[in-house]
């Protein structure tokens, strides 16, 4: 079965002030239908970046995509008019983003949001709008759905907002759902039932999800590919399983040793993550992420190393299988 979505050597940058920023540098990757992938990496990576691209919402000045190929269920999303691009969105793609109180409309009612999505995209009346949207709060875990219907977003809480995002999403059968950091506004509990809520809506729908997360625990439990990105880039791709068991890029490596884990010591200290995300307008020929890692050598300032390995697990690092020993020694 040919992949849902290809994303092929994407280029987006963003005309500043201060320069030129690269915030998508050339990355590739594809998501198979009923797949869920997690992209991770820190504030400024250019996770966010790389999927408005996909959904061709980056805003024309002082940003826009320069190359790449963009292929969504075999169409080239790139030549698609913005009439034919506003029927994708909400339609064939949904998207949950990050704090849904500035995603909401604060003067519609709940009712109103998700009818229209269904009124534009899905050619339902009124009647029927309203039966679906019923049929969306139950579907998402929220009870007494027609008080709630009537309700705007301030009256509810962080967690239904979210569940109302995600109800959104799903409204019109999209074959798949990007959600960037579904879950960064909410406590530790109600996190976990986002999680859950969309790995099971997933599941059922048979719905591909791209989940934009820097919470490595997200990438064991719910994903089954991961993509980690550093400055724009792509520096690790492979099986969620595999790259975390067994990283083969430093930053990946940091990344993980960062996060406190039940099978190690209590008294066990937090190994952070050195030094401060670079300035994308002031990268060199080298690996960006050489200032920080403590396994660069005198190549790594010279040329930026390639995406590659055995199988399909992938790292942009030229010392990879020695890291990879590394970690598994300390696993």
């Amino acid at each position: 079965m040919p992949p849902l979505l290809v994303v092929n050597d994407l280029h987006t940058e963003f005309r500043t002030g201060a320069g030129l920023v690269r915030a998508v540098d050339g990355i590739s990757y594809t998501v198979d239908p009923g797949e869920t992938v997690a992209i991770v990496g820190e504030s400024g990576s250019g996770k966010s970046v790389s999927a408005l691209s996909v959904l061709r919402l980056i805003p024309d000045p002082p940003g826009r995509i320069t190359q790449g190929e963009i292929r969504f269920a075999g169409r080239d999303i790139m030549q698609l008019t913005d009439a034919e691009m506003r029927e994708v969105r909400g339609g064939d793609i949904g998207m949950v983003f990050q704090e849904p109180m500035t995603s909401l409309n604060p003067v519609l009612t709940i009712g109103r949001q998700i009818t229209e999505t269904l009124e534009q995209h899905r050619g339902m009346d009124r009647a029927a709008a309203h039966r679906r949207a019923v049929e969306l709060l139950g579907l998402v875990g929220i009870a007494d759905a027609e008080r709630r219907l009537k309700q705007y977003p301030h009256q509810l809480s962080g967690g239904m907002r979210q569940r109302i995002m995600i109800a959104m999403a799903v409204a019109c059968d999209p074959k798949l759902i990007i959600a960037d950091e579904p879950t960064t506004a909410l406590d530790v509990t109600i996190q976990a039932q986002i999680l859950e809520l969309m790995k099971e809506l997933t599941r059922r729908l048979n719905v591909a999800l791209i989940i934009i997360t820097h919470n490595l625990g997200v990438v064991a439990r719910y994903a089954n590919r991961v993509n980690v990105m550093y400055a724009g880039r792509l520096v690790e791709s492979g099986p969620a399983a595999e790259v975390y068991h067994n990283p083969r890029h430093p930053y990946t490596m940091a990344l993980l040793r960062s996060v406190p884990r039940l099978d190690r010591p209590r008294q066990e200290r937090l190994d952070p993550v050195e030094g401060q995300p670079p300035d994308l307008t002031r990268l060199d020929a080298g690996c960006a992420f050489r200032p920080r890692c403590r396994f660069a050598v005198d190549v790594c300032a010279m040329k930026r190393p390639p995406l590659e390995g055995t199988g399909n697990h992938l790292a942009a690092c030229f010392r990879s299988h020695e890291i990879e020993r590394e970690a598994g020694a300390a696993a």
